[in-house]
């Protein structure tokens, strides 16, 4: 029997991150100030350390993972990658499934790998406090914990809908030490004209970032700071160890490398944690096909426009070049809150437009029964936002079986489900229904969008 569970040992942990931008054959645009400027590193001084945005602006492919950093995650690194040989059998297909299991983490997902790099760096910087926004809880729970290890205090605006739908994640948050308010909230500015322009907003993670972003730069000490768990380049950089131990494992079952490459893609991190050094072999001349799948209700890289926009509601941040649904969109509430924000992280927005990547948008009844067939071959619940992934999987499974074709395919398992059994049961009792974003709404944020400066579709020219 091949093995179900390849382990790393301990001392085979990457020393280093991998950065893909210096790989892309055409770069990411660069970032522009609210006067339209191109962004420079003192920019972003106000929200973030600067050795985080040195890592921000970074042309190295490979930066090195501090000593201290590597302990932290070795409570739980390196993850297991599986074989999901269960489902294989209900599927009847030749392909083999694999999945890197990143539910090991303390908050059971990906978002620590980040969480706990980001705390560490703020915390040779002096920050006293982090604030950040959470969509379904997992980011929020990961930095609580993250600043409860570095002894900094932590502030979490979570997305209103999610607020309400998951108790429990605050719950978690706590424990671990950190605050968590409702978005919008009355705290700031920013959330008070949320607020009196639609008093019952459900919120989304624009309005949530916008309203951290705020409480950080307007703490006259200059001891708060403000994280992202997602979207910007240094965020991806952390995840890409999920990637490179994966590489490091199927090497040891003599596995050059996986045929299919996917992932669920909200901001884009943990996607790219697996997908980019797979996308730099790809680069290098691999046949991979990496595969981003994103909700439909949510399609910024399948339905967006791929143009310069702000990463917040208010228009608080630098703007980036990115796939985007517009800066005011809000999403409807579905389950997958981890997923529900308007723009895509600018490197993976720039690798789909060079052609490395291929999108799939996934409706939300095709992804809780992925998350219910895998749960009833695989056993494990997985988080919602993981469901999108899997879907993904089982299209390429049946597509193998029909073509008769032996495929390797390996995807990231983000998240455990054990704190969204509501949406599950919700599913279960017949009450989920899709919800495509209209087109009609995609003309809405090209309205929006009319006055920012626009960001050509450079690419290569290269067929991938």
């Amino acid at each position: 029997m091949e093995p179900i569970k390849i382990n790393l040992p301990e001392q085979d942990i990457p020393k280093q991150w991998y950065n893909l931008v210096p790989d892309l054959p055409v770069a990411p645009h660069p970032a522009l100030r609210p006067d339209g400027k191109i962004a420079a590193p003192e920019d972003y001084a106000a929200i973030f350390p600067m050795n985080l945005v040195e890592q921000e602006f970074s042309t190295e492919p490979l930066i090195d993972i501090p000593t201290e950093i590597i302990e932290h995650i070795m409570r739980w690194r390196p993850t297991p990658l599986r074989r999901a040989i269960w489902l294989e059998r209900h599927l009847k297909t030749p392909a083999k499934i694999y999945y890197k299991d990143e539910s090991v983490s303390p908050g059971g997902s990906h978002k620590p790998n980040t969480a706990i790099a980001q705390a560490w760096y703020n915390k040779q910087a002096g920050t006293k406090t982090i604030t950040t926004e959470t969509g379904a809880g997992q980011w929020g729970s990961a930095l609580s914990l993250a600043c409860q290890l570095m002894g900094i205090d932590c502030k979490v605006f979570m997305v209103k809908v999610s607020f309400d739908q998951k108790p429990t994640p605050q719950m978690l948050m706590r424990t671990w030490g950190g605050e968590c308010v409702a978005s919008p909230s009355t705290e700031t500015e920013a959330g008070r004209r949320f607020l009196a322009k639609d008093p019952n907003s459900p919120g989304s993670l624009g309005m949530a970032i916008s309203e951290a972003v705020e409480a950080a730069v307007k703490d006259s000490t200059g001891s708060t700071k403000y994280a992202l768990g997602s979207v910007l380049n240094h965020v991806m950089l952390h995840q890409t160890i999920i990637g490179l131990e994966a590489q490091k494992q199927f090497a040891s079952i003599g596995v050059k490398k996986p045929d299919i490459v996917i992932g669920c893609a909200g901001g884009g991190s943990n996607f790219a944690g697996l997908a980019f050094p797979y996308t730099r072999d790809k680069i290098h001349g691999a046949d991979i096909e990496i595969i981003p799948c994103e909700p439909a209700s949510s399609p910024a890289l399948t339905k967006g426009v791929f143009t310069y926009d702000f990463g917040d509601s208010a228009g608080m941040t630098p703007m980036m070049a990115m796939h985007t649904l517009g800066h005011g969109f809000v999403p409807k509430p579905i389950h997958a809150g981890g997923l529900r924000y308007h723009g895509m992280s600018p490197i993976v927005s720039q690798a789909v437009v060079e052609g490395l990547m291929a999108p799939r948008a996934i409706n939300q009844l095709d992804a809780f029964e992925a998350a219910v067939t895998w749960a009833r071959t695989e056993g494990f619940i997985i988080a919602p936002e993981t469901s999108h992934a899997v879907a993904g999987v089982i299209q390429e499974a049946i597509k193998a079986r029909e073509e008769g074709k032996e495929k390797t395919i390996v995807f990231t398992l983000s998240g455990h489900g054990l704190l969204d059994l509501q949406g599950y049961e919700k599913y279960l009792n017949g009450e989920i229904v899709n919800y495509d974003h209209p087109t009609e709404e995609i003309a809405k944020a090209e309205e929006e969008l009319k006055d920012l400066p626009k960001a050509e579709a450079r690419t290569s020219g290269k067929k991938w």
